[in-house]
């Protein structure tokens, strides 16, 4: 099969994925303000409307232009990545969001994935943003974007995700220290 082929298709369900993953969110994101959670990070989140729309547009563009075959190897990454991404959502539960919330009171989460890397679901995305470019032989997005994604993450977003969980795990000992 031809890349240009399967391109439309795989950035059709990464759509459909990435918008049910912001309703999921966005009820999560209700469910942590009800009990009090405060955001972190707000000054860089806007950065990831912009980074993964373009990633997905870059795709379709160098992906659709592409007059060689799948790179099965890589694409079956891809897939292998999705169940690896629902385990990361179902283990954080409520506490799954695109945004920083930390949840006053709230579980720290150190079960599923979480036992084997600090921040599975960033582990996940990279590889995502790496793996389907490669599928599709668009190269040029795969490095760049990743380079972009990186670059979010090892500079801006884990930087102020650290803060905000020292944060949490402090209030937690406070309160446990108090009872």
């Amino acid at each position: 099969m031809k890349a240009r082929r399967l391109t439309p298709y795989l950035v059709a369900g990464l759509v459909v994925q990435r918008l049910l993953e912001v309703r999921r969110a966005r009820a999560n994101e209700r469910w942590a303000r009800e009990r009090g959670a405060v955001e972190y990070g707000q000054e860089h989140y806007w950065l990831f409307y912009v980074l993964h729309p373009a990633w997905l547009l870059s795709l379709l563009r160098e992906g659709s232009a592409s007059r060689r075959d799948v790179n099965w190897p890589a694409f079956l990454i891809f897939l292998a990545l999705q169940p690896l991404r629902s385990w990361v959502m179902r283990t954080l539960g409520h506490y799954w969001n695109t945004k920083i919330l930390i949840v006053p009171g709230g579980k720290r989460v150190t079960g599923g994935p979480f036992q084997y890397l600090s921040h599975p679901n960033y582990a996940v995305v990279a590889a995502e943003l790496l793996s389907a470019p490669l599928a599709v032989r668009a190269p040029r997005t795969a490095l760049v974007f990743s380079l972009l994604n990186a670059a979010l993450l090892l500079g801006i977003r884990i930087p102020a995700e650290e803060p905000a969980l020292a944060h949490y795990r402090a209030q937690t000992e406070a309160a446990g220290s108090s009872s």
